[in-house]
């Protein structure tokens, strides 16, 4: 969250002539415009799934999350900060070495995550992991457009939340790839 704590000095000063807007607020709408991923700190970004959505997910024993890159690795640093706290059993897929997982136990949600939908690694793991047992729930968290995950997914009947366009990789932590995860963990 942008707080009252950031403090702007190394900006050209500038008048106002409404003198009930700050300074701070004129900055950070103009930052906001050209740089969209700020939204994703502030209190005005809308995550693209809701409460209710949480509290049925949350009943989930075991959570796979299955992606490459910075699409798992703000999810992957979250779990292993605050392990000790979460009750559930995640595992993350995040190669081609799926053999290590050779038990996939029933009543498991997962979660598959590649911002264009086309990364070839998590495609194989997820299709590999789907295969294996077609009782579990499946989430797809991708970009709105046609890609591969998104055609699974309304071939699967699978929910799929937007993964923005303008917030990629390790940034993607605030945003539906890494708190939709956190809140399914209990944090």
């Amino acid at each position: 969250m942008i707080t009252k704590n950031i403090k702007f000095t190394n900006f050209v000063k500038f008048n106002t002539k409404n003198k009930n807007i700050s300074k701070k607020k004129i900055i950070l709408k103009n930052f906001t415009k050209d740089y969209p991923l700020l939204l994703s700190l502030t209190k005005k970004y809308k995550y693209s799934y809701s409460k209710k959505i949480i509290q049925k997910l949350k009943t989930y024993p075991n959570i796979n999350i299955i992606g490459m890159g910075g699409s798992i690795l703000g999810a992957k640093a979250i779990y292993s900060f605050l392990n000790h706290k979460i009750l559930k059993k995640v595992s993350f897929t995040d190669n081609l070495l799926l053999k290590r997982q050779k038990k996939i136990l029933n009543n498991n949600l997962n979660i598959i995550i590649s911002k264009s939908g086309e990364t070839l690694e998590t495609i194989c793991n997820s299709n590999l992991i789907i295969k294996k047992n077609k009782r579990n729930r499946n989430i797809f968290i991708t970009e709105k457009k046609d890609n591969y995950l998104n055609l699974l997914a309304k071939k699967l009947k699978c929910e799929v939340f937007e993964h923005k366009n303008y917030i990629g990789g390790r940034y993607s932590v605030l945003s539906e790839v890494g708190m939709l995860p956190a809140e399914l963990m209990g944090l």
